[in-house]
């Protein structure tokens, strides 16, 4: 169960200082492409925040989703997991959330908050995404969400495949700009069982 205000520095290949969870890979820009991506941003300042409130007191958050976080899964945890991470060139890291279900950790929301500037104190809901199996994470300073596929017969733990999609920050939103989509394998192996040499199984 993934916790609430998860921050785990130093693991992303991309240097950030924060993990970016989901798929590990990235499709390059076309080349000749000038990435107008925002320069990173410490974390090493950042203020924690209580994701499942801010949520909650969120008009763009969907009924289904606040009705996941009226109450914890265990003890005092709720489906909820928080990264910090710079995204929009604020001064402070702007905060990914994602929702999932308690009893199968399916993703069923994803959303980025960015610190608002000026006197008036509080986050801004700059991304959401409420389809079924998202997950937003952050790759080489770029938000990338992922969405699992399923074909018809597909159990929960077994999808057919991923979309990923890549966003920049551009003009005060953020604009995608990359896509790719993975068919997942399932091909199983079945063969004879092996042998102790003398041509008989045991």
């Amino acid at each position: 169960m993934a916790a609430v205000g998860l921050l785990l520095a130093g693991c992303n290949p991309g240097g950030e200082g924060v993990r970016s969870e989901g798929s590990a890979s990235s499709t390059p820009a076309p080349k000749g492409a000038v990435s107008n991506a925002p320069s990173p941003t410490s974390t090493a300042g950042y203020k924690k925040i209580d994701a499942v409130q801010l949520m909650k007191d969120d008009p763009k958050v969907g009924a289904d989703v606040k009705k996941s976080l009226y109450k914890p899964c265990a003890a005092d945890e709720y489906p909820v997991e928080v990264t910090y991470a710079p995204l929009t060139g604020s001064k402070s890291p702007d905060v990914i959330v994602n929702v999932m279900t308690c009893a199968d950790s399916v993703g069923i929301g994803s959303y980025v908050y960015r610190k608002r500037s000026g006197a008036k104190d509080g986050y801004d809901n700059v991304y959401a995404n409420e389809q079924p199996s998202v997950y937003a994470g952050v790759n080489k300073g770029e938000l990338e969400v992922s969405k699992q596929t399923y074909a018809t017969g597909d159990k929960v733990c077994c999808p057919s495949g991923e979309d990923v999609l890549t966003y920049r920050w551009r003009g005060g939103r953020f604009t995608q700009y990359d896509s790719y989509h993975t068919d997942y394998s399932k091909t199983t192996v079945d063969g004879p069982k092996p042998t102790d040499g003398t041509g008989s199984e045991d």
